[in-house]
């Protein structure tokens, strides 16, 4: 009788918790709240993105506030796939992984992996493999091959503020001046025009620029950078439905031709 009694009073908690279970789901349902953001996404009908705007190939937006790039144009896939309407908000190197959950559902635009990000967002699998080289005038280039030759009295690095680069450059540099430089979007046009002697940035970059700038501006040994780094996405940390979704939508990107496709030209 008491082992009936335990069982019967066992089916009851069970009934109750499924009960429960389904009323939390569809009240989260008519609330708009859910355990995931993908499914906030596809309920608002917007995928939001943070993006700098100030790196290409990988993300520019111009003074009319249009958006180019490779990742912007990643973006579009993504919404695409999600079936929603794509919305953008201007981040910036110094806020883009505290911006991610807060401004924006998703970072993109050539965002490097690090430790100090991953301490308050989840990335996605890498999509690119990069790493910080040097990019001078053409003239320079035998000057500037090792941080040996760089660190040095009298030579000039230009970087932009708040992301990878002015923390490789604060890291490494000790003899040689750096000039932190605000515009990320001119700052090879301040290069070229003698505000510096070279710039330390990813190889990526390096590559995109001096095909920009032909027997101007030469990439330093594009191909065998100084470190190692891999681009990503930045999602909110903690929720792992959606880094698993857009991780998923990500490997067949990169599979199928979809990624090869969008940044051919840009990235070679």
């Amino acid at each position: 009788m008491v082992s009936w009694h335990r069982s019967r009073r066992a089916g009851w908690v069970a009934v109750v918790l499924a009960v429960v279970a389904t009323a939390t789901t569809t009240d989260a349902a008519a609330s708009g709240k859910f355990d995931s953001r993908l499914d906030t996404i596809v309920a608002h009908g917007v995928l939001t993105v943070c993006s700098t705007g100030d790196y290409k190939p990988f993300s520019f937006r111009d003074a009319n506030g249009n958006w180019s790039g490779v990742d912007i144009d990643m973006a579009g896939e993504l919404a695409t796939q999600l079936r929603v309407k794509l919305a953008f908000h201007q981040s910036t190197w110094a806020t883009v992984a505290t911006d991610v959950g807060r401004e924006c559902d998703i970072a993109m635009g050539g965002i490097s992996i690090t430790l100090d990000r991953a301490r308050s967002v989840f990335f996605t699998q890498p999509y690119l493999r990069d790493g910080k080289t040097p990019i001078t005038r053409c003239e320079n280039t035998a000057k500037y091959q090792t941080l040996a030759q760089i660190d040095q009295p009298g030579v000039r690095v230009i970087v932009n503020v708040g992301g990878t680069n002015e923390q490789f450059d604060t890291a490494n540099l000790h003899k040689a001046t750096i000039v932190r430089y605000p515009d990320n979007n001119t700052i090879f046009e301040a290069l070229l025009a003698g505000a510096a002697d070279l710039m330390i940035t990813d190889a990526t970059e390096t590559r995109y620029q001096a095909a920009l700038h032909p027997g101007q501006l030469c990439a330093v040994h594009p191909d065998q950078p100084f470190t190692f780094v891999e681009k990503a996405y930045l999602v909110p940390r903690g929720d792992v439905v959606f880094q698993q979704w857009v991780d998923q939508w990500l490997h067949i990107a990169l599979d199928d031709g979809t990624f090869q496709r969008i940044s051919g030209r840009a990235l070679g």
